[in-house]
């Protein structure tokens, strides 16, 4: 008895399965364009909108991190600012004929943070 049952299922399978054949390929489950069988009643689902709201947030991102570029371009030019100026005074304070090592290591650094500046400007 359970061999007829089993036969049984197996051919409402086969019907089942021979039903959603595609017409004109003969490929089981893509008469309707869906893989399983089911047919498409998103009716506008959120498929429909994935490229748009990909695009709105990819902009909002671009604009984080162009403002944050921003803030950094102006805490470094202050921080430039403010380094200029000590390294000014430590000029002042010395002679024409020393040069202590502060004021050699104060303009490395400013050196260094003018040409980050100046990457960050361009990029």
């Amino acid at each position: 008895m359970k061999i007829t049952h089993v036969l049984f299922l197996g051919f409402l399978v086969t019907a089942a399965a021979a039903q959603q054949r595609n017409p004109t390929t003969g490929v089981p489950g893509t008469s309707t364009g869906r893989p399983n069988g089911m047919p498409d009643v998103t009716m506008g689902g959120p498929d429909d909108r994935q490229p748009v709201f990909d695009a709105r947030m990819e902009n909002q991102r671009a604009r984080m991190r162009n403002d944050d570029r921003q803030k950094k371009i102006v805490e470094d030019t202050e921080k430039l600012l403010s380094l200029a100026s000590q390294l000014k005074e430590e000029v002042d304070k010395s002679d024409k004929n020393t040069l202590s090592i502060t004021v050699i290591k104060k303009a490395e650094e400013i050196e260094k943070l003018a040409k980050s500046v100046k990457e960050r400007m361009k990029g």
